[in-house]
């Protein structure tokens, strides 16, 4: 069961005591969240000439985000956030510049897209460690709901920045610049925050370390994780589907701008959502909210003038924020003792390997059925693992099993 929040509810949130630094440097770190990737895509193809080499090492950096996502997750659990985000700010930076030298040189394809994975995985997940600090901070209720619907709405604020800023920044002259800003200001932003004081002081509970499984262990997590992986499917095929669309209309400048708007409408519904979400339980929300996404994305294969389409991705991506938000509050209901970081890495793993499913299946079908088809596979995807969420709705409700409820982390003072 989670909480309807207020305006107050957020405004209490953020100016908790503690608060105010790890919040500031957090908006730094997760402003490159959508310039990273992007600006390393236009770097190359700007360089190679060629897509294909691009969209190979691009690739190789959400393969290393969804590797990475988990691995300092569970580091995080293990020893607290600040050291792990500290060594794995300074390894991105390293790797970072391995990858422009190694782009400027023209190196051949597979080191670059080696030095792509190592980017992804050193990315500093400054969002796990933010989740993790509202646990701590604040008691359960709106105020901390208020805090996780602040970090879904913000996320998808900077995705919608994000693509129009790398795309200011490849047009200059030198096609490295998106990158190395992209990349100084997310390290930047890490270092800061894992250096607050709020942030230093979270030490995990003394006693017996998760087993291999990590937060996968609870069958609970294990749902969550699917959910995810349906949410980030859906998108995945849209992603491909919409630009196509967009180009096959003759207006392929347009692609990029119709997927930013249904960010725009996820935002400003997740507020209001907020303020009166349902279904209440968690175990029905879940499935809920991925078929209804699924059923109005089904709405997009409709043929049309691309106005049309950019109308139904407005609806439909009203649901996009509501189910960001409850894949990170159900965490405390799921996830073991010991992994709440991990768990939130399990989360960001799934929607990546979502999306690359569907971005791969939604390019086969846009080249070899049609783009009508792929929006179709989009809704049918959702549609189908949403019904298997619901079907395993029970591991939800369950949550972990244990004689008492304790909490990952500590805030020493």
């Amino acid at each position: 069961m989670s909480h309807s929040v207020s305006f107050r509810d957020y405004r209490t949130a953020l100016t908790t005591p503690g608060a105010g630094s790890p919040v500031i440097a957090a908006v730094f770190a997760r402003l490159p969240l959508a310039m990273v990737g992007l600006s390393l895509l236009f770097y190359v193809q700007r360089v190679t000439g060629s897509f294909a080499t691009a969209g190979i090492v691009s690739a190789g950096a959400l393969i290393g985000v969804s590797v990475g996502s988990v691995l300092q997750g569970r580091s995080m659990d293990r020893l607290g956030p600040t050291n792990p985000l500290l060594i794995t700010s300074a390894g991105f930076a390293v790797l970072v510049t391995a990858q422009i030298w190694a782009i400027e040189t023209h190196a051949s394809t597979a080191v670059l897209v080696a030095l792509a994975v190592g980017v992804g995985m050193t990315e500093p997940m400054v969002g796990s460690a933010s989740r993790a600090m509202w646990s701590r901070l604040l008691p359960d209720g709106a105020p901390r709901q208020a805090a996780y619907n602040y970090d879904a709405i913000s996320i998808e604020v900077f995705f919608i920045l994000g693509p129009g800023i790398s795309g200011v920044l490849a047009g200059l002259p030198w096609a490295g610049t998106g990158l190395v800003i992209a990349a100084g200001i997310q390290a930047f932003g890490a270092i800061w925050f894992a250096l607050t004081k709020t942030v230093r002081k979270l030490h995990p509970l003394p006693g017996e370390l998760p087993g291999m499984l990590g937060a996968l262990a609870s069958p609970g997590m294990r749902t969550v994780a699917l959910a995810a992986v349906g949410f980030g499917a859906v998108i995945g095929f849209l992603e491909v589907a919409v630009p196509a669309a967009a180009t096959q209309a003759g207006q392929p400048a347009l692609g990029g701008l119709m997927i930013s708007a249904w960010s725009v409408s996820s935002v400003a519904f997740g507020v209001l959502y907020g303020m009166r979400p349902w279904p209440r339980p968690m175990h029905l929300r879940l499935p809920f909210l991925l078929a209804v996404f699924a059923v109005l994305v089904a709405f997009s294969a409709i043929p049309g003038e691309l106005i049309g389409l950019t109308a139904t991705l407005l609806v439909a991506g009203a649901m996009i924020t509501p189910q960001s938000t409850a894949h990170s509050t159900v965490l405390e209901q799921v996830a073991p003792p010991g992994t709440i970081t991990e768990a939130f890495g399990w989360v960001i793993t799934s929607i990546t390997l979502g999306l690359a499913f569907g971005q791969s299946l939604s390019g086969f079908l846009v080249d070899h059925v049609s783009v009508q088809a792929s929006f179709l596979a989009a809704s049918v995807a959702g549609l189908i693992i949403a019904g298997a969420v619901f079907l395993w709705r029970g591991t939800i409700k369950r949550g972990v099993p244990s004689p008492a409820r304790v909490e990952d982390h500590v805030l020493a003072g």
